[in-house]
This record gives C-alpha cells, structure tokens and sequence, in this order.
C-alpha cells in the first residue's frame, strides 16, 4: 500500500504544510525519490507517484525563473551542462539539429516539450508531421533526462531539458550564452497538423513570415536574429528543389539564388529535382562555427532557403541584417535576447502540463507502455 503524503510528513517532521515554495519543492523532491525507493520493482506505481508529485511541484512557483530547480534539484543545471560540454565538443554537429529542436517544440504549442512526444494509436504527434521528419536529436535528450532523473525524480521538465541542452550546445561550439529561465512544464497535447500549422515553412514569402512570428510576439528583428542561427547546420536538398529546378513551374531557377552558387548547387550538390537525401551546407564552410557566415551569404544572395532570401524584400529586415554585419559580439548579444524571449511562447507553467518521466511518453501514455508490457494490469 502506498503510504499517504500525511503520514510521510510525519515521518519526517522537517518539512510542515506551510512551508515556502523553495521548501515545498525539496520536500516534493525528497518524497519522490523516498517513494521511488521504496516501490522497488513496481514500476506503474513508480510513475504514478512522481506524476503526482510533479503535479504537487508544478503548483509551488507559476512563473518562470532563473534557477527555478536551485532546491528541488540544484544539480540539474550542471549534469545538463557536463553532458553537453562531454559529447558536443566530439560531435559539434549535432548543435544545430539541437537548437532546431528547441525552436520546433517552441513554435508548435509552445516551448513545452510537445516535439520529443512519440505518436501512439491515439494521435499522430508533432516529430511525424512532414516538416518534423528531419529533426534529430531525440535520442540525445533522453540521455540527458534519464541522468537529471536518476538525480531528482519527476523534478525536471522535458521542456527544460531541451531549452538548456539548446543554449549549451551552442554555446559549446563557440556561440552566445543567453539565460535560460526555467519552471517550464511538459505539454499534454501534441499533434501533427499543429506543425503543419504553425511552423514556418523554408519557402515562406516575408509577409508570411512576419505574420507567423507575431502569432508568438516575436517581432521583425527576432526574426532576423533568430535566422541567424542558420550559420550552423545542414539542409536536403528536397527543401531548395524547387528553388533550383522548377521556381515558376517551368523548369527554371529562382532569378534571386545568385546564378554561379545555383550552377554549383545543382552540378555538385542537388543535381536532380527527385534528390531528398543529399545534405548540403547553411553556411558553406563554417557549419559547425556560430558566426556572421550566414549574414554574409544572405546578401551575396547564397541562402539556400527561400524564406532566408526573403529577409532582403524590406528595408526595415536590411537594415537589421546590416546591423548585425557590423560585429559578431553585437550579434551574439542580440541573438540571445532573440532566444530567451523565444523560451517563453506559450510556455506551461504551475499546475499545467505535467512533468514526464521519459520525453516520448506523456504519464498516461507511461501507464498504458506498462501495461502492455506486462508490467501492470489495468483495472
């Protein structure tokens, strides 16, 4: 039998009923892990009461914050950090599929960890959408959160996860650092046709871009700043196809692709319209270095992306663009504040959302994975 919260109080006579948020929090931490132990084997019950707790923990603190887990997990932050600086500095480019995670979760139901939810017989979920088949990274963040789980139990958000795995790893390979605020919680609802929605697509006009960003509060220098961050990374060739082969539909190349970049693409790169494998460079060169490289391309008219191509159709997007030409660390301070405003679309906080256990999987869907396995009968 699973002994109730009131006789675990008083147990263990230090933590009280009117305590302040950063004491709630490390007692919801310590019932968590004393509970884990003291389950053993049984699994279900396992994760039920750590989807409680977190429950219990979401309604202490409804805002985000800098060091939000400093009690109920003071060392989340710095096993993130170890395991990014570890294995980043051997694969640096995996920083960009990284940082492209984080904005794909973010601009689809908010930065709330919807992206790392697998789809089940229910649902099909955001990362099987069209626009989601390329994302990697997945497997990267579930290290990372089975490591913060073995420390604090059902402390930790996906999302939060995922925010700081984002800024160290750019970090990491020489990028700017920008705060991270935390308290975020894990969404419930993830859906394929959400991403479709809402995720800019790289063939998007400037009008449809601006319109898209606003719908989160970003403005027109968010997203040239955000952009930016096209100065790390790959892209298939399947997303510049038709920019290549067919731009009007009759078999030619987009007149605004400077012409001797287009003949290289096409004779090296992407030689035919049906090519959906081949990787090619954002930033030819430097694509694993977080620089200027990408602005520098953009007005030499060598984006690869059609919607980055598009930052030139205004005057107000130039002169942003022009700005950050100007030097690198003017960049780096702007492209932060860029992305720590991006961190709080939509964010769930307090008692929405929930915090998972394993990123794949919501608690409900955690329950039904055990049973099926055998792990516990459903009632």
């Amino acid at each position: 039998m699973v002994p109730s919260r009131k006789i675990l109080l008083s147990r263990d006579n230090q933590y009280h009923e009117n305590d302040s948020s950063a004491s709630q929090q490390s007692m919801f931490h310590y019932l968590a892990v004393k509970l884990s132990a003291e389950m053993g084997s049984q699994g279900y019950l396992k994760v039920l009461i750590i989807c409680l707790i977190a429950a219990l923990l979401g309604s202490t603190q409804a805002q985000l914050q800098l060091g939000f887990y400093a009690k109920s997990c003071p060392k989340a932050e710095q096993i993130i950090s170890k395991y990014v600086v570890e294995h980043i500095h051997h694969v640096p480019s995996l920083a960009a599929p990284l940082l492209r995670l984080h904005f794909h979760d973010c601009f689809v139901q908010g930065c709330d960890g919807s992206v790392l939810l697998n789809s089940t017989k229910y649902y099909k979920a955001e990362k099987d959408a069209i626009p989601n088949l390329t994302l990697r990274g997945f497997d990267f963040i579930d290290k990372i959160k089975s490591l913060v789980e073995a420390e604090c139990p059902g402390v930790v958000s996906c999302a939060d996860v995922l925010a700081l795995t984002a800024r160290d790893s750019v970090h990491v390979i020489g990028g700017p650092y920008w705060n991270v605020p935390t308290g975020r919680r894990d969404g419930l609802i993830s859906r394929a046709a959400d991403a479709l929605q809402y995720l800019p697509a790289p063939f998007s006009n400037l009008t449809t871009l601006l319109s898209s960003f606003a719908r989160f509060g970003l403005d027109a220098n968010d997203l040239v700043l955000l952009s930016g961050a096209h100065t790390i990374g790959m892209a298939h060739c399947s997303t510049i196809s038709t920019r290549l082969y067919n731009y009007t539909g009759k078999g030619d190349t987009d007149p605004n692709l400077q012409s001797e970049y287009a003949k290289n693409l096409k004779t090296l790169k992407c030689k035919n319209i049906n090519d959906q494998t081949t990787l090619i460079e954002m930033d030819p060169g430097s694509r694993n270095t977080f620089d200027l490289g990408f602005y520098k391309q953009l007005v030499k008219r060598r984006s690869l992306f059609q919607s980055d191509a598009a930052l030139l159709d205004s005057s107000i997007t130039r002169s942003i663009i022009a700005k950050q030409l100007q030097s690198t660390e003017g960049f780096f301070v702007e492209f932060a504040k860029s992305m720590e405003k991006m961190g709080r679309i939509n964010v769930k906080t307090g008692t929405e959302g929930e915090i998972r256990k394993h990123c794949a999987r919501k608690c409900s869907d955690e329950v039904k994975h055990l049973s099926a396995y055998g792990q516990w009968t459903m009632p």
